[in-house]
Protein backbone atom coordinates (compact mmCIF):
# COMPACT_ATOMS: atom_id res chain seq x y z
CA UNK A 1 0.00 0.00 0.00
CA UNK A 2 1.54 3.22 -0.97
CA UNK A 3 1.49 6.07 1.65
CA UNK A 4 -1.23 7.88 -0.45
CA UNK A 5 -3.45 5.23 -0.05
CA UNK A 6 -2.54 4.37 3.62
CA UNK A 7 -3.42 7.82 4.86
CA UNK A 8 -6.84 7.88 3.07
CA UNK A 9 -7.63 4.44 4.95
CA UNK A 10 -6.69 5.80 8.07
CA UNK A 11 -8.66 8.89 7.13
CA UNK A 12 -12.13 7.01 6.37
CA UNK A 13 -11.61 5.09 9.56
CA UNK A 14 -11.48 7.70 11.45
CA UNK A 15 -14.34 9.37 10.41
CA UNK A 16 -16.82 6.73 9.60
CA UNK A 17 -20.14 8.52 10.06
CA UNK A 18 -19.00 11.25 7.57
CA UNK A 19 -18.01 8.60 5.00
CA UNK A 20 -21.37 6.99 5.69
CA UNK A 21 -23.46 10.19 5.55
CA UNK A 22 -21.55 10.84 2.21
CA UNK A 23 -21.67 7.90 0.62
CA UNK A 24 -25.66 8.44 1.37
CA UNK A 25 -26.39 11.54 0.25
CA UNK A 26 -24.58 11.13 -3.58
CA UNK A 27 -28.22 9.40 -4.10
CA UNK A 28 -29.91 12.87 -4.21
CA UNK A 29 -27.04 14.89 -4.07
CA UNK A 30 -24.40 14.86 -7.36
CA UNK A 31 -21.09 14.30 -5.31
CA UNK A 32 -22.90 14.82 -2.32
CA UNK A 33 -22.19 18.18 -2.83
CA UNK A 34 -24.06 21.53 -3.07
CA UNK A 35 -21.12 23.59 -2.91
CA UNK A 36 -18.28 22.59 -4.97
CA UNK A 37 -15.53 24.18 -2.99
CA UNK A 38 -16.70 22.39 -0.08
CA UNK A 39 -15.57 18.87 -2.14
CA UNK A 40 -12.31 17.01 -0.85
CA UNK A 41 -10.72 13.79 -1.60
CA UNK A 42 -11.64 11.12 -0.65
CA UNK A 43 -14.56 12.49 0.91
CA UNK A 44 -14.79 15.98 3.38
CA UNK A 45 -16.28 15.69 6.77
CA UNK A 46 -19.58 16.72 7.83
CA UNK A 47 -19.64 19.49 10.54
CA UNK A 48 -22.37 18.65 13.01
CA UNK A 49 -21.98 22.24 15.27
CA UNK A 50 -19.80 25.27 16.07
CA UNK A 51 -19.32 27.75 18.71
CA UNK A 52 -16.62 30.66 18.63
CA UNK A 53 -13.77 29.65 16.61
CA UNK A 54 -14.41 25.93 17.01
CA UNK A 55 -16.39 23.31 15.00
CA UNK A 56 -17.58 19.88 15.79
CA UNK A 57 -17.66 16.88 12.64
CA UNK A 58 -20.67 14.15 13.29
CA UNK A 59 -17.44 11.89 14.20
CA UNK A 60 -17.24 14.07 17.13
CA UNK A 61 -13.42 15.48 16.22
CA UNK A 62 -12.86 19.16 17.10
CA UNK A 63 -11.76 22.07 14.52
CA UNK A 64 -9.58 25.45 15.25
CA UNK A 65 -11.45 27.67 12.38
CA UNK A 66 -9.04 29.21 10.28
CA UNK A 67 -11.53 29.71 7.61
CA UNK A 68 -13.85 32.30 8.66
CA UNK A 69 -16.82 30.48 5.92
CA UNK A 70 -14.55 32.21 2.99
CA UNK A 71 -14.62 35.48 4.60
CA UNK A 72 -18.76 35.12 5.60
CA UNK A 73 -17.71 33.92 9.03
CA UNK A 74 -16.17 37.35 10.69
CA UNK A 75 -18.22 37.30 13.95
CA UNK A 76 -17.54 33.98 14.38
CA UNK A 77 -20.16 30.95 15.09
CA UNK A 78 -23.00 31.94 17.10
CA UNK A 79 -22.00 35.23 18.31
CA UNK A 80 -24.32 36.37 21.33
CA UNK A 81 -25.35 39.91 19.45
CA UNK A 82 -26.17 37.88 16.23
CA UNK A 83 -28.23 35.16 17.78
CA UNK A 84 -29.83 38.22 20.18
CA UNK A 85 -31.03 39.82 16.89
CA UNK A 86 -32.24 36.83 15.18
CA UNK A 87 -33.74 35.43 17.49
CA UNK A 88 -36.03 39.02 18.15
CA UNK A 89 -36.65 39.25 14.43
CA UNK A 90 -38.06 35.30 14.97
CA UNK A 91 -40.25 36.59 16.98
CA UNK A 92 -42.02 38.95 15.20
CA UNK A 93 -42.15 36.37 11.92
CA UNK A 94 -40.31 35.30 9.32
CA UNK A 95 -40.98 37.27 5.57
CA UNK A 96 -43.70 39.79 5.16
CA UNK A 97 -44.38 40.76 2.23
CA UNK A 98 -43.68 43.84 2.36
CA UNK A 99 -41.20 46.46 3.44
CA UNK A 100 -39.97 46.67 6.99
CA UNK A 101 -37.91 48.63 9.42
CA UNK A 102 -34.81 47.03 9.69
CA UNK A 103 -33.97 47.46 5.82
CA UNK A 104 -34.43 50.93 5.83
CA UNK A 105 -31.93 51.43 8.83
CA UNK A 106 -29.67 49.23 7.58
CA UNK A 107 -29.29 50.58 4.27
CA UNK A 108 -28.91 53.90 6.12
CA UNK A 109 -25.98 52.52 7.86
CA UNK A 110 -24.25 51.32 4.80
CA UNK A 111 -24.51 54.13 2.99
CA UNK A 112 -23.01 56.25 5.86
CA UNK A 113 -20.35 53.46 6.26
CA UNK A 114 -18.75 52.93 2.64
CA UNK A 115 -17.81 56.26 0.75
CA UNK A 116 -18.85 55.34 -2.86
CA UNK A 117 -22.32 54.05 -1.88
CA UNK A 118 -25.05 56.77 -1.99
CA UNK A 119 -27.78 54.57 -2.81
CA UNK A 120 -27.63 50.64 -2.62
CA UNK A 121 -30.37 47.82 -3.25
CA UNK A 122 -30.03 44.48 -1.11
CA UNK A 123 -30.19 41.09 -2.73
CA UNK A 124 -29.56 37.63 -1.55
CA UNK A 125 -25.64 36.75 -2.33
CA UNK A 126 -22.65 37.91 -3.76
CA UNK A 127 -22.82 36.38 -6.72
CA UNK A 128 -26.36 38.11 -7.31
CA UNK A 129 -24.84 41.75 -6.14
CA UNK A 130 -22.13 40.98 -8.91
CA UNK A 131 -24.80 39.93 -12.07
CA UNK A 132 -27.12 42.92 -11.11
CA UNK A 133 -24.38 45.49 -10.84
CA UNK A 134 -22.98 44.07 -14.80
CA UNK A 135 -26.47 44.72 -16.13
CA UNK A 136 -26.59 47.65 -14.38
CA UNK A 137 -23.79 48.76 -15.89
CA UNK A 138 -24.43 47.73 -19.19
CA UNK A 139 -28.39 49.27 -19.45
CA UNK A 140 -27.32 52.51 -17.78
CA UNK A 141 -24.33 52.97 -20.45
CA UNK A 142 -26.21 51.37 -23.22
CA UNK A 143 -22.94 49.29 -23.89
CA UNK A 144 -22.53 45.67 -24.37
CA UNK A 145 -19.19 44.29 -23.00
CA UNK A 146 -17.32 44.02 -19.94
CA UNK A 147 -14.33 43.47 -19.14
CA UNK A 148 -12.29 41.10 -15.96
CA UNK A 149 -8.66 40.39 -14.63
CA UNK A 150 -7.83 36.94 -16.01
CA UNK A 151 -8.04 34.37 -12.78
CA UNK A 152 -11.03 36.27 -10.83
CA UNK A 153 -13.94 35.03 -8.94
CA UNK A 154 -16.49 37.24 -8.64
CA UNK A 155 -19.62 34.19 -7.85
CA UNK A 156 -20.71 30.69 -9.04
CA UNK A 157 -21.66 32.20 -12.96
CA UNK A 158 -18.71 34.68 -13.08
CA UNK A 159 -16.04 32.74 -12.72
CA UNK A 160 -12.79 33.24 -15.00
CA UNK A 161 -10.29 31.18 -13.58
CA UNK A 162 -10.53 28.86 -16.95
CA UNK A 163 -13.52 28.71 -18.85
CA UNK A 164 -16.62 28.09 -17.03
CA UNK A 165 -19.50 26.51 -19.11
CA UNK A 166 -22.07 27.86 -16.80
CA UNK A 167 -20.49 31.92 -16.93
CA UNK A 168 -23.93 34.63 -18.18
CA UNK A 169 -23.18 35.08 -22.11
CA UNK A 170 -22.13 38.75 -21.22
CA UNK A 171 -19.32 39.84 -24.07
CA UNK A 172 -16.27 39.07 -21.63
CA UNK A 173 -12.60 40.76 -22.03
CA UNK A 174 -9.93 39.86 -19.57
CA UNK A 175 -7.16 41.89 -18.53
CA UNK A 176 -3.83 41.09 -16.29
CA UNK A 177 -3.66 42.00 -13.01
CA UNK A 178 -1.38 44.64 -11.89
CA UNK A 179 -0.81 45.01 -15.43
CA UNK A 180 -1.21 48.87 -16.49
CA UNK A 181 -0.34 48.26 -19.96
CA UNK A 182 -2.62 45.55 -20.32
CA UNK A 183 -5.69 46.80 -19.08
CA UNK A 184 -4.93 50.01 -20.58
CA UNK A 185 -5.10 48.26 -24.30
CA UNK A 186 -8.23 46.48 -23.45
CA UNK A 187 -10.52 49.92 -22.08
CA UNK A 188 -9.17 51.39 -24.91
CA UNK A 189 -9.64 49.24 -27.94
CA UNK A 190 -13.47 48.26 -26.14
CA UNK A 191 -13.84 51.89 -26.23
CA UNK A 192 -17.68 52.70 -26.50
CA UNK A 193 -18.04 49.17 -26.12
CA UNK A 194 -17.38 48.88 -22.96
CA UNK A 195 -19.75 48.72 -20.16
CA UNK A 196 -18.02 48.25 -17.17
CA UNK A 197 -14.97 46.98 -15.63
CA UNK A 198 -15.15 44.72 -12.70
CA UNK A 199 -12.73 44.27 -10.03
CA UNK A 200 -11.93 42.72 -6.84
CA UNK A 201 -8.90 45.50 -5.00
CA UNK A 202 -7.58 42.46 -3.78
CA UNK A 203 -8.31 39.26 -5.45
CA UNK A 204 -9.38 37.14 -2.85
CA UNK A 205 -10.28 33.27 -4.32
CA UNK A 206 -6.93 33.66 -6.29
CA UNK A 207 -4.57 33.99 -3.48
CA UNK A 208 -5.38 37.33 -1.44
CA UNK A 209 -3.38 39.30 -3.72
CA UNK A 210 -3.61 42.97 -3.31
CA UNK A 211 -4.17 45.44 -6.37
CA UNK A 212 -1.28 48.23 -6.74
CA UNK A 213 -3.26 51.18 -5.79
CA UNK A 214 -1.59 52.36 -9.10
CA UNK A 215 -3.42 50.11 -11.03
CA UNK A 216 -7.14 50.89 -9.31
CA UNK A 217 -5.94 54.57 -9.99
CA UNK A 218 -5.22 53.78 -13.49
CA UNK A 219 -8.52 51.95 -13.92
CA UNK A 220 -10.57 55.04 -12.29
CA UNK A 221 -8.74 57.34 -15.13
CA UNK A 222 -9.66 54.96 -17.86
CA UNK A 223 -13.07 54.19 -17.24
CA UNK A 224 -13.66 57.87 -16.62
CA UNK A 225 -12.47 58.72 -20.59
CA UNK A 226 -13.89 55.84 -22.41
CA UNK A 227 -17.26 56.53 -20.25
CA UNK A 228 -17.71 52.67 -18.97
CA UNK A 229 -18.52 52.21 -15.31
CA UNK A 230 -15.72 51.18 -12.96
CA UNK A 231 -17.30 48.59 -10.29
CA UNK A 232 -15.52 47.08 -6.94
CA UNK A 233 -16.13 43.58 -6.15
CA UNK A 234 -15.99 43.80 -2.12
CA UNK A 235 -17.88 41.01 -1.09
CA UNK A 236 -15.01 40.03 0.52
CA UNK A 237 -12.69 43.10 1.38
CA UNK A 238 -15.17 45.04 2.61
CA UNK A 239 -14.09 44.38 5.82
CA UNK A 240 -10.73 45.62 5.56
CA UNK A 241 -11.43 49.23 6.82
CA UNK A 242 -14.36 51.10 8.05
CA UNK A 243 -15.14 51.87 4.46
CA UNK A 244 -13.63 48.78 2.61
CA UNK A 245 -10.45 49.07 0.43
CA UNK A 246 -12.32 51.68 -1.72
CA UNK A 247 -12.32 53.76 1.08
CA UNK A 248 -8.83 53.04 2.36
CA UNK A 249 -7.46 53.87 -0.80
CA UNK A 250 -9.69 56.98 -1.88
CA UNK A 251 -10.96 55.97 -4.94
CA UNK A 252 -14.29 56.26 -5.83
CA UNK A 253 -15.89 53.55 -8.54
CA UNK A 254 -18.99 53.81 -9.77
CA UNK A 255 -20.88 50.96 -8.27
CA UNK A 256 -19.54 48.92 -5.34
CA UNK A 257 -20.74 45.07 -4.75
CA UNK A 258 -21.29 43.77 -1.27
CA UNK A 259 -21.83 40.19 0.69
CA UNK A 260 -20.10 37.79 2.77
CA UNK A 261 -19.74 38.90 6.58
CA UNK A 262 -22.41 41.94 5.89
CA UNK A 263 -25.37 39.28 6.56
CA UNK A 264 -24.26 38.39 9.81
CA UNK A 265 -23.56 34.48 8.88
CA UNK A 266 -26.82 34.63 6.82
CA UNK A 267 -27.34 34.92 3.13
CA UNK A 268 -26.70 38.29 1.64
CA UNK A 269 -26.25 40.79 -0.82
CA UNK A 270 -26.17 44.22 -1.82
CA UNK A 271 -24.81 46.73 -4.60
CA UNK A 272 -24.84 50.48 -4.24
CA UNK A 273 -23.18 53.51 -5.96
CA UNK A 274 -23.75 56.63 -7.67
CA UNK A 275 -27.31 58.10 -6.95
CA UNK A 276 -27.98 58.97 -10.83
CA UNK A 277 -27.45 55.29 -11.34
CA UNK A 278 -29.36 52.92 -8.69
CA UNK A 279 -32.11 55.97 -8.87
CA UNK A 280 -33.02 53.91 -11.92
CA UNK A 281 -34.31 51.07 -9.60
CA UNK A 282 -36.69 53.30 -8.24
CA UNK A 283 -40.37 51.70 -9.26
CA UNK A 284 -42.50 55.09 -9.18
CA UNK A 285 -39.76 56.54 -11.77
CA UNK A 286 -40.86 56.22 -15.29
CA UNK A 287 -39.02 53.53 -16.97
CA UNK A 288 -37.72 52.11 -14.09
CA UNK A 289 -35.47 48.97 -13.85
CA UNK A 290 -37.38 46.22 -12.24
CA UNK A 291 -35.47 44.51 -9.69
CA UNK A 292 -37.28 41.95 -7.97
CA UNK A 293 -36.48 39.27 -5.24
CA UNK A 294 -38.52 37.45 -2.74
CA UNK A 295 -35.93 37.42 0.23
CA UNK A 296 -34.00 40.31 -1.03
CA UNK A 297 -35.27 41.91 2.55
CA UNK A 298 -35.71 39.38 4.15
CA UNK A 299 -35.97 40.36 8.05
CA UNK A 300 -33.63 37.58 9.76
CA UNK A 301 -30.72 38.49 7.21
CA UNK A 302 -30.72 42.25 7.20
CA UNK A 303 -31.43 41.37 11.53
CA UNK A 304 -27.80 39.93 11.55
CA UNK A 305 -26.33 41.86 8.95
CA UNK A 306 -27.32 45.28 10.97
CA UNK A 307 -26.53 43.99 14.53
CA UNK A 308 -23.11 42.88 13.11
CA UNK A 309 -22.18 46.22 11.22
CA UNK A 310 -23.60 48.30 14.20
CA UNK A 311 -22.60 46.62 17.54
CA UNK A 312 -20.04 44.59 16.75
CA UNK A 313 -17.34 45.94 13.65
CA UNK A 314 -17.99 49.60 13.65
CA UNK A 315 -15.61 51.87 11.98
CA UNK A 316 -13.16 52.11 14.79
CA UNK A 317 -13.39 47.81 15.26
CA UNK A 318 -12.46 47.86 11.74
CA UNK A 319 -9.86 50.15 11.45
CA UNK A 320 -8.17 48.00 14.31
CA UNK A 321 -9.01 44.85 12.94
CA UNK A 322 -7.44 45.98 9.69
CA UNK A 323 -3.64 46.48 12.18
CA UNK A 324 -3.89 43.72 14.00
CA UNK A 325 -4.36 41.70 10.90
CA UNK A 326 -1.49 43.07 9.18
CA UNK A 327 0.59 43.14 12.35
CA UNK A 328 -0.13 38.95 12.27
CA UNK A 329 0.86 38.23 9.12
CA UNK A 330 3.84 40.01 8.98
CA UNK A 331 5.34 38.92 12.09
CA UNK A 332 4.30 35.30 11.02
CA UNK A 333 5.68 36.14 7.21
CA UNK A 334 9.24 36.97 9.43
CA UNK A 335 8.96 33.91 11.42
CA UNK A 336 9.05 31.77 8.34
CA UNK A 337 11.47 33.58 6.47
CA UNK A 338 13.98 33.11 9.30
CA UNK A 339 13.37 29.17 8.89
CA UNK A 340 14.51 29.82 4.94
CA UNK A 341 11.15 27.91 4.03
CA UNK A 342 10.11 29.24 0.21
CA UNK A 343 6.52 30.23 1.54
CA UNK A 344 5.18 33.94 1.07
CA UNK A 345 1.98 35.00 2.97
CA UNK A 346 0.26 37.87 0.77
CA UNK A 347 -2.95 39.58 1.63
CA UNK A 348 -3.92 42.90 3.80
CA UNK A 349 -5.44 43.21 7.23
CA UNK A 350 -7.34 39.90 8.52
CA UNK A 351 -7.10 38.36 5.11
CA UNK A 352 -4.27 36.45 3.72
CA UNK A 353 -3.07 33.46 1.48
CA UNK A 354 0.19 30.84 1.90
CA UNK A 355 1.53 30.39 -1.24
CA UNK A 356 4.38 27.87 -1.95
CA UNK A 357 7.10 29.80 -3.99
CA UNK A 358 10.00 31.56 -4.36
CA UNK A 359 8.84 34.89 -4.84
CA UNK A 360 5.75 36.48 -3.87
CA UNK A 361 3.06 36.62 -6.71
CA UNK A 362 1.66 39.54 -7.46
CA UNK A 363 -1.04 38.62 -10.22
Amino acid sequence: MTRSAEARAQYAKANPKSFALFEKTKASLPGANTRSVLHYSPFPVTIARAKGAQVEDIDGHHYQDFLGEYTAGLYGHSHPVIVDAITKALANGLTFGGPNAVESKFAQLMCSRFAAVERLRFCNSGTESNVLALSAARAFTERTDILVVNGSYHGSVLAFAGNSPLNLPFPTHRMAFNNLESAKQQILNLDSKLAGVLVEPMIGAGGCIPADPEFLTSLRHLTEQTGALLIFDEVMTSRLGASGLHGLYGITPDLVTFGKYLGGGLSFGAFGGRADILDRFDPARAGAWPHAGTFNNNTLSLSAGFAGLNNIFGPKESDAFLVRGDSFRTRLADSIHSLGLPIHITGKGSMMAFHFCDEAPRA
